[in-house]
């Protein structure tokens, strides 16, 4: 988002953001899918076989804590990270015969399951899930660099500093060149202090900023903090609308 307050200074713009994980990134993960790959089609498998009888429920769900593993998931623009984490949740618990009420009964049995880092529900992009004792490993997914791709719109700015907020300022941006847009790219490559916006999923009394805002509620900015960019460039230049 740094970049997009960066050229709001210039011509006010809105931006989307996809997080992609980077190749080697990508790579680890793929290699552990496997495991959960397999055992979710051991679940399916004998779920088809005998989902109907209550015998095959107690091993359907050992099976079903067996699984250990981290896989890549595709979030679409539209669900947050939340909502996909469910879904996977409740699919998984629907192929071993635990239907989630019954589930949510057996509180010394629980399917441990999370993501390596939240997206915004308006972006599109890689979400690292782990299953069991792969939730250990997310930590380290997140200490690994990434890759975006934003997409700006010049001559608008929005409450939000993206998309999906309400335009509230516009101007003309036909004097803009690309030349405009790379001298201020430099300015925001290497080490540098960032200040996170208020509409984001960084949280407060455990509930996300962004929310916050939609309710009306005022919000204190947090305090800058260190982050490294490690290259930025423009790739394509069609205005009224460029990508990073």
């Amino acid at each position: 988002m740094a970049v997009a307050e960066a050229v709001v200074l210039s011509s006010p713009l809105k931006t989307d953001v996809a997080p992609i994980l980077d190749a080697a990134e990508t790579g680890s993960t793929m290699a552990r899918k496997s495991v959960a790959t397999a055992a979710a089609a051991s679940i399916a498998a004998t779920a088809r076989t005998g989902a109907e009888t209550k015998v095959t429920k107690a091993p359907l769900a050992t099976k079903l804590l067996s699984l250990s593993g981290v896989f890549a998931v595709h979030k679409p623009k539209g669900p947050t990270s939340a909502e996909l984490l469910n879904r996977l949740k409740e699919k998984l618990l629907a192929e071993a015969g635990m239907p989630s009420s019954e589930w949510t009964k057996r509180k010394k049995q629980t399917l441990k399951i999370g993501h390596g880092g939240t997206l915004d529900s308006a972006a599109r992009g890689v979400l690292v899930i782990g299953i069991g004792r792969g939730t250990k490993m997310l930590t380290s997914m997140l200490s690994g660099s990434k890759r975006y791709i934003a997409i700006g719109e010049l001559g608008k700015a929005t409450d939000t500093l993206d998309s999906t907020g309400k335009v509230t300022e516009e101007k003309p941006y036909d004097k803009i060149t690309q030349e405009d847009i790379e001298n201020i790219l430099q300015k925001f490559t290497g080490n540098i202090m960032q200040t996170p916006p208020l509409y984001s999923a960084l949280k407060k009394d455990g509930q996300r900023l962004s929310t916050l805002m939609k309710r009306g509620k005022v919000v204190e900015a947090k305090p800058a903090r260190p982050v490294t960019v490690y290259s930025i460039s423009l790739e394509k230049f069609q205005p009224p609308f460029f990508t990073l």
